[in-house]
């Protein structure tokens, strides 16, 4: 019996992870990213509860503990640097969670995959034609080729979901945060915590990763008539805006991101979806579901991943149903985290001099602060 063939779009989490467990089930996958390797800033992202049991799964879980990230607490600081609130690290997860840099994870995952999986670096999908027998696909670099299925692993930005189901904005929620991310220029001044500073509506917080700190600025601001998330004027022109007069360490970041060479920034933004699926192709992470830096991206990534794979496997003659069954298993892990967007929102980016006066008055008098899990994780998948 020939193998069923798929192609996987995107290198980055999900992506992998889907190879790995596809190539189990039996199926021949090959993995397209538009970048020309790996891609993917140290910004920490978590591994947790139903990912850190598909890491389990993979035997990958020591190589995650070994590169985790070092933080022990969040600080969260005033104009002066003056600490106004603290939480322990170990409050804002369970036991068996990992933090650790994206390049990392993306790398592990990849490792996994790569001896089962075909990887093709530096091109990626321009146009998908199907028919009842399979997907013809055309690249915007490689030959044309043709694959039974076709995976949208490819994040917020989806080509697949662009070429399959229509264009980003039918789908795209900006939910009024803009973030920005970036190496920083030596070691972080604290190895052991992260450190963050807010003004109403502003935050800025640095995480000492691995020992090169990574800077992420949050801000609330309405969408922007034509934001391109590619368009590194802007976004330098868009951070300095929504940061001028701010106190703390931020002139000296602003000045670094004049200079950077690796700025992320794009709008948080919520994907939705009547249907993940249409005919032989499919979506999975944030190209389906994204829940932007609130929600857990990376282990949603991994889960859901996982989870279509398996149903994959059960009926690999039938792939619409198995699309069908994933989908509806994966929506109750997706859709209580995109509900709880603006929750998140009001406690990482009060909005006001009273709510940040609230917020730090609940740091220091809560045990536990669960809401506010993982608020500093500047990308999810």
């Amino acid at each position: 019996m020939t193998e069923t063939t798929v192609l996987i779009s995107g290198a980055g989490v999900a992506g992998p992870t889907l190879a790995y467990w596809l190539s189990r089930a039996g199926f021949r996958p090959t993995v397209v990213e538009r970048a020309a390797g790996l891609r993917s800033s140290g910004s920490p992202v978590d591994v947790r509860g139903p990912a850190s049991r598909v890491a389990e799964r993979m035997g990958i879980t020591a190589k995650l503990r070994e590169a985790s990230t070092s933080a022990t607490a969040l600080n969260f600081v005033d104009d002066a640097g003056r600490r106004t609130g603290r939480i322990p690290t170990q409050l804002l997860g369970a036991e068996g969670d990992v933090e650790l840099p994206r390049t990392d994870l993306a790398a592990i995952l990849h490792d996994a995959a790569r001896e089962h999986a075909e990887f093709v670096f530096h091109d990626s999908i321009t146009e998908l034609r199907e028919d009842v027998g399979g997907v013809d696909v055309t690249f915007e670099r490689g030959r044309p080729r043709r694959f039974d299925l076709v995976l949208g692993a490819d994040g917020l930005h989806s080509a697949v979901r662009r070429l399959a189901f229509g264009p980003e904005q039918a789908f795209v929620e900006h939910v009024g945060v803009y973030i920005a991310t970036l190496p920083l220029a030596g070691p972080p001044s604290d190895a052991t915590a992260i450190e963050m500073y807010n003004s109403p509506g502003r935050a800025v917080a640095v995480h000492p990763s691995r020992g090169h700190g990574i800077a992420a600025f949050m801000f609330r601001g309405d969408a922007v008539p034509g934001f391109d998330h590619r368009d590194t004027a802007l976004h330098r022109r868009l951070l300095a805006e929504a940061y001028a007069g701010a106190g703390w360490r931020v002139p000296e970041l602003l000045d670094q991101v004049r200079t950077a060479e690796d700025l992320y920034f794009d709008s948080v933004s919520r994907v939705r979806m009547d249907r993940w699926s249409t005919g032989r192709t499919a979506l999975v992470g944030d190209a389906a579901s994204c829940v932007s830096l609130f929600g857990d991206g990376s282990t949603l990534a991994m889960a859901g991943a996982h989870t279509l794979a398996e149903e994959l496997g059960r009926t690999p003659e039938d792939p619409a149903a198995a699309f069908r069954r994933y989908e509806a298993a994966h929506r109750k892990l997706v859709e209580p985290k995109q509900r709880a967007v603006s929750k998140a929102a009001a406690l990482l980016i009060p909005a006001t001099r009273g709510g940040l006066a609230a917020r730090n008055i609940t740091t220091r008098l809560l045990p536990l602060v669960s809401a506010a899990r993982r608020w500093v994780t500047p990308r999810a998948a």
